[in-house]
């Protein structure tokens, strides 16, 4: 199967062709449509059957620049002059997500940062991921860059040592003939579930309390892969105004997520059409907001009519590491509930920083979207999360003793559950940079 990319490429290619073949017979007229019908073929298959991704850098969204500054003067400028509150300890304890899968080839390494550290990732020939710290302690070499996976170990590109993934103890010295007991770097614990690779992290290094949840219809490949969004925000990880509920009502509405798994109708023969249906649906929410759709045509005929439901709730032992919201959006024409568009959406936190909505539509059937904070640095996050939240985490501040109102109850409610994923030694913000370089 071609993937969008391909195809458009493919496509171009036969209509330059058959253009520059029969160009003596055809006017510069049909020329131009020719091609710009070509053009318009590759890029309607790659909206409707290529999977979305949008991947943004730290200072493209989240920044409003005036006076003909630059987004990076802007960010630069905010991170400066911005206060930053009385923060909780900046790396909670947890799973998060260092990469997708699919990123990561057989015998691949890749250098990540995550909660402060550079950390080597790779894919042992045995088809295992492995993290180490990246800096190898002979001479400080980058195991990341240049760095070569030997069977199921790592080389550094400098002097050859190889590490073990599985501890990282240093197995061979190509000049040595003995090599040293106390020569290894860390090795993170780490899984690789529901087509991610993630490290656990714990202050105090304990093993893992928990694991995270499989879903076995992405593991038998029932749900497919539809898209991901990425994002930087410059803010703590503990971002819990997200269960402010008024919030939802006074926010712009943005439906790129990160990874998007769809399930395959009771017929496998609409697969493909609710796929169409539902990347269709996913790129056209992105352009227009569905908030402002339901006030404009309230404004203008008020016959439609946007209502919803939230509930959120801790789950107790031994999931207590575990959250859930329950969301029902119900659509209303002319005051009678209009069913083909409802939805109801379970989001299930599990830790700090994964998330997992499971969605239930009637008629495009049931999806997964995952939703993950990784700490990139104290005050610096990578999320796949609504773009519609990034300004406001860019220039707010945190808050330890907010002003509630009753209606705000699951606030403090998270905040009491979140506290859990804090230790004694859970590391703190020491200082703050005064410049991004972006």
């Amino acid at each position: 199967m071609f993937t969008g990319n391909r195809f458009a490429l493919i496509v171009v290619g036969v209509g330059a062709v058959l253009v520059l073949q029969y160009r003596d017979a055809l006017d510069s007229t049909v020329c131009v449509i020719a091609g710009v019908s070509v053009l318009a073929v590759g890029w309607l298959h790659r909206l409707l059957f290529s999977p979305l991704e949008v991947l943004r850098s730290p200072d493209d969204v989240g920044y409003i620049a005036e006076n003909g500054r630059s987004k990076a003067q802007a960010a630069n400028d905010v991170r400066r002059r911005r206060k930053t509150g009385e923060l909780p300890p900046v790396y909670p304890n947890g799973w998060y997500r260092v990469l997708d899968s699919q990123l990561l080839e057989r015998g691949e390494v890749k250098n990540v940062t995550v909660l402060g550290e550079q950390v080597a990732v790779f894919r042992g020939q045995n088809g295992r991921v492995y993290v180490l710290d990246a800096y190898c302690p002979h001479l400080g070499a980058n195991l990341g860059v240049g760095g070569r996976v030997v069977g199921g170990c790592l080389e550094c590109p400098f002097h050859g040592w190889q590490f073990r993934g599985d501890d990282g103890k240093c197995v061979k010295i190509p000049y040595a003939e003995k090599v040293p007991e106390f020569a290894k770097v860390r090795s993170w614990p780490t899984c690789e579930v529901n087509g991610q690779v993630l490290v656990w992290f714990h202050c105090d290094g304990e093993e893992p309390h928990w694991t995270v949840p499989e879903h076995e219809e992405v593991i038998k490949g029932e749900w497919v892969y539809r898209g991901r969004t990425e994002h930087f925000i410059s803010a703590h990880i503990q971002a819990e105004e997200v269960l402010l509920l008024p919030n939802f009502k006074h926010s712009r509405k943005n439906v790129s997520q990160e990874r998007v798994m769809v399930t395959s109708p009771p017929y496998r023969r609409f697969l493909k059409m609710q796929q169409t249906l539902l990347t269709w649906l996913t790129c056209t929410l992105r352009a227009l907001s569905v908030e402002w759709i339901c006030r404009y045509m309230k404004k203008s005929w008020g016959f439609l009519r946007h209502e919803w439901k939230a509930q959120w709730e801790p789950e107790s032992e031994p999931n207590q590491h575990c959250s859930q919201m329950l969301v029902n959006h119900v659509f209303k024409v002319f005051g009678h509930d209009w069913h083909l568009l409802d939805v109801h959406v379970v989001a299930r936190q599990v830790g700090p920083g994964v998330v997992f909505l499971l969605f239930n539509h009637s008629f495009l059937g049931r999806g997964l979207i995952m939703q993950c904070v990784t700490p990139v640095e104290p005050l610096l996050q990578c999320v796949s999360h609504f773009e519609r939240d990034v300004t406001i985490w860019n220039n707010k501040k945190y808050v330890s003793k907010p002003l509630l109102v009753k209606e705000d109850s699951a606030i403090q409610k998270h905040r009491r559950w979140y506290s859990q994923f804090y230790s004694e030694n859970s590391p703190r913000l020491q200082y703050q940079r005064d410049t991004l370089d972006f």
